[in-house]
């Protein structure tokens, strides 16, 4: 499972709000991203796929739309395998395995406006809000502190 969930995490961190970049805009970037994890590329918009994972798991400005991608299902060495032939099927089959696994709803996205990172939350009962409380939950309660204290 903690391979799964790096890779759709990796996955859809593609895109940092923060810096203002999206891996997939840069081919060379991209390349080498898909050859540390030992992945191909595929006919199907690896963009397209992120926004709509993204939308899954709440990121509000992510756009949704139907994503249809082969995998093959196969044992090997005794054990049951879902295995896809390009990056776009493999993060699917991970996703999928966590949904299976009931662990998909710990995929979130950061709310903060500037961040929107993707993160699991590891909480035990589920209630992890920010990505990380000492940069985006430390970020919007001093905000909201100082615009209680502009009020008064």
């Amino acid at each position: 499972m903690t391979e799964d969930v790096a890779l759709v995490l990796d996955f859809l961190n593609t895109v940092d709000r923060e810096r203002g970049t999206d891996l997939l805009d840069d081919p060379v970037a991209w390349d080498g991203w898909l050859a540390e994890r030992g992945l191909a590329r595929g006919d199907v918009d690896p963009a397209g796929v992120r926004a709509t994972l993204r939308a899954a798991v709440g990121d509000p400005v992510a756009g949704v739309r139907p994503v249809h991608v082969p995998v093959t299902a196969s044992v090997v060495d005794g054990v049951p395998r879902v295995v896809a032939p390009d990056v776009v099927g493999a993060v699917l089959a991970a996703a999928s395995r966590l949904v299976v696994l009931g662990r998909w709803d710990r995929v979130k996205v950061c709310p903060a406006d500037d961040c929107r990172w993707a993160f699991y939350d590891r909480s035990r009962n589920h209630s992890r809000t920010w990505c990380s409380m000492q940069v985006c939950g430390n970020r919007r309660k001093a905000r909201g502190w100082r615009e209680r204290a502009a009020r008064r």
